[in-house]
């Protein structure tokens, strides 16, 4: 099977003149359906260098981007948004969901943005990450794990084949963190989605299938103790 997400000799510099930074070094990353890839590094080692590079969101300086069969470098502007729409799912730190909608609401937002290929049933994954109760509340009445379950289901909406994840566990207790992680590993094997996770936190990482350590934005394996 091929990958669902592939970075061939990825570099990326940011800056100008003197003030040049290379923020990705060659990079090389396969990731495929239904895996949970864990990358864990240093401040400043290129790690969200990394995410915006594989969500289409920052074009790499050199090297290939692909999702599936599809190579990024031969889209225009509109081609890379129905890609971000249609094809990637983004967690953000803390869930990042919109003070004045509902569970449900911020679950369906994606939707609103235009047609997407795979859509899934927000009420459907309310309840798949354990928010089904919750579907009417506002972000100001919701823990810290239960916006991030909610930010799950709504990077989940569209029927992505690629998740990319961003510090899921930062402002969560170990047994939140515990929960998070793990729900983000189930959801990737029971459908079949390539998921990248950015963290800090080497406690979650036997959830993960891979782990790769990134440092001076190049990325190596990392051993990491099963529980």
């Amino acid at each position: 099977m091929s990958a669902a997400l592939a970075l061939r000799d990825v570099t990326l510099l940011l800056g100008d003149g003197e003030e040049v930074v290379t923020a990705l070094d060659h990079v090389d990353l396969e990731v495929r359906r239904g895996e949970l890839v864990g990358v864990v590094g240093p401040s400043g080692s290129g790690k969200s260098s990394l995410l915006a590079v594989a969500g289409a969101l920052t074009t790499p300086t050199s090297g290939s981007v692909r999702i599936a069969d599809l190579e990024l470098a031969d889209l225009d502007r509109r081609g890379l948004t129905a890609v971000r729409r249609e094809r990637i799912g983004f967690v953000f730190q803390s869930g990042n969901l919109v003070p004045a909608l509902t569970c449900v609401d911020q679950v369906r937002l994606p939707l609103t943005f235009g047609r997407v290929r795979h859509p899934r049933d927000p009420h459907h994954l309310l309840a798949e990450v354990g928010m089904e109760t919750k579907a009417a509340r506002r972000p100001h009445q919701l823990s810290g794990g239960e916006r991030q379950r909610v930010g799950i289901a709504r990077a989940l909406v569209t029927g992505p084949e690629i998740l990319l994840v961003d510090e899921p566990t930062a402002a969560l207790d170990r047994e939140r963190s515990q929960a998070i992680v793990g729900l983000l590993a189930r959801e990737a094997a029971e459908h079949d989605v390539a998921t990248v996770m950015v963290t800090h936190d080497h406690d979650v990482l036997h959830h993960c299938d891979r782990v790769l350590e990134m440092v001076d934005g190049r990325l190596a394996p990392v051993d990491v103790p099963r529980v």
